[in-house]
């Protein structure tokens, strides 16, 4: 029996699951030479992590932008749990499945850092607190706490309650609207607001513009200033981003405010410890980008799934009729379990960060692999999300499988990992979840959208994941 042959043997069953969509199957099944990662040290009884290196120069960079969930699962089916790639020119190890990913987020022997974020990230989000290690994360993250308490979070809600309901009132409900384009632009207005209390207006637009910059540069191809590209407009963003929170700084720390912007600057825990200058300003940065990105992406998804169920989207209006024509609170928005439900599996068809990044300090094991240290890792929430021992039907929309009754998702305890997990699992979580709500809570009471039976988004991975088309729909206003 040749290595291919055992390697697909101890894979779990995820051959007998068609994948969802008609794909060049030439080019998502292109054969590379399998190689070993490095050979484990002798008598270790650990295994080596087999994997290729892809095309010349580019490896692999391109292949999960292309294809997404289909080629993630494809090499799950062709190499198992533990598997290396060449992507970005360096070799990148994929721990996929619950039982690897729980093996890096755990990180009982913290061996896993959050290096492997500095490689695509650092040079936008320097220092943000998902780029910080063991005791100085968890500093970070004691003060950053002080910012999402629960009293804070029904503030937040207050601000971005009105600028929702107002912008999306503002839609054209005449032919077919790119419906993520029209969420970008709104969720971009609400986090100015709500993180900056900055209305619309022309530096409005420059800062979104420069958020926008920052994201995209993370997994430019080109990894060089060259003018014109990704990399160097994130570059250019980042500055403006920085020259807008230290100039407007000051005035922050003087007066305490609603907004986030305010919260990190007079946030303080029990034995007194605070932020400096330098570090609201890192963390600002890092949570625009956090919040308004993964924000977007989620409730285009569950709008998605909301046009093409439209009885889900009738049981959602129910709910949300029933509270009246008041801004909804907090406690209104927590109350809206259809809202929960749906959102919930949006997050596990289309999961906003489809990878997270690691790299090793120390040389370790996983799964009885060995894992050399300075080793970039890469863990998919997009396979975990869809492995059939944690999922029934798995490619098929279902939010009842979140329900009390079924709770698929606790199957294992990193099946759905949306937000993370460990030390690092999504500090706002909470927050994220009920601006969704809210969101798609002011489009049920304003609209019905549907999109034509026959049609199927298609997910560009370039980044994070948006809709190729912007996603289409046919808007009625009620």
């Amino acid at each position: 029996m040749n290595l291919t042959q055992t390697i697909r043997e101890r894979v779990p069953p995820l051959t007998a699951i068609p994948l969802p969509r008609a794909v060049d199957e030439r080019l998502l099944n292109q054969h590379w030479p399998m190689r070993e990662l490095a050979a484990p040290p002798p008598g270790s009884g650990l295994e080596p992590i087999m994997g290729d290196a892809g095309a010349p120069l580019i490896g692999h960079s391109l292949d999960f932008m292309r294809f997404g969930v289909e080629w993630g699962l494809r090499r799950y089916q062709t190499y198992g749990p533990v598997s290396w790639m060449g992507a970005f020119g360096k070799r990148i190890v994929a721990l996929t499945g619950p039982e690897a990913t729980q093996i890096a987020l755990i990180n009982k022997d913290k061996a896993f850092s959050q290096e492997g974020w500095k490689f695509f990230i650092e040079n936008f989000f320097h220092r943000g607190l998902m780029l910080l290690d063991f005791g100085e994360h968890h500093a970070h993250r004691r003060i950053m706490q002080q910012a999402f308490t629960r009293d804070r979070l029904a503030g937040y809600v207050g601000e971005m309650g009105p600028a929702l309901r107002e912008g999306v009132a503002a839609w054209s409900a005449r032919g077919r609207q790119r419906l993520y384009w029209s969420l970008k632009q709104l969720t971009l207005d609400v986090a100015t607001r709500v993180f900056m209390d900055m209305r619309s207006g022309e530096e409005a637009r420059k800062i979104n513009r420069a958020f926008v910059d920052s994201v995209r540069a993370g997994t430019a191809v080109v990894r060089y200033p060259v003018p014109g590209g990704r990399w160097a407009a994130g570059l250019r963003g980042r500055k403006v981003l920085e020259g807008y929170f230290a100039e407007n700084l000051p005035a922050k720390r003087r007066a305490d405010g609603a907004d986030l912007f305010s919260a990190l600057c007079h946030a303080t825990t029990e034995d007194g410890a605070r932020f400096t200058d330098e570090d609201v300003i890192n963390h600002m940065i890092f949570l625009m980008m956090a919040a308004h990105d993964t924000s977007t992406i989620t409730s285009t998804a569950a709008a998605y799934y909301l046009a093409k169920h439209p009885d889900w989207q009738e049981r959602a209006r129910e709910e949300s009729l029933r509270l009246g024509d008041d801004l909804p609170d907090i406690e209104a928005l927590e109350g809206l379990r259809s809202l929960d439900l749906v959102i919930k599996e949006a997050l596990r068809l289309v999961a906003p960060v489809p990878s997270m990044t690691r790299k090793t300090v120390r040389d370790t094991e996983v799964l009885g692999h060995y894992l050399p240290a300075n080793t970039l890792v890469g863990v998919a929430p997009t396979i975990n999300h869809f492995t059939p021992e944690c999922w029934t039907n798995p490619f098929d929309f279902d939010p009842e499988r979140f329900n009390e009754e079924r709770r698929e998702d606790k199957s294992h305890r990193y099946a759905w990992i949306p937000f993370g997990g460990g030390a690092h699992k999504c500090i706002g979580l909470h927050f994220g979840t009920l601006e969704v709500k809210a969101l798609l809570h002011e489009m049920l009471r304003a609209y019905r959208w549907s999109v034509p039976a026959d049609y199927e988004v298609r997910w560009d991975y370039v980044s994070l994941p948006v809709p190729v088309d912007g996603l289409p729909v046919r808007l009625i206003r009620r």
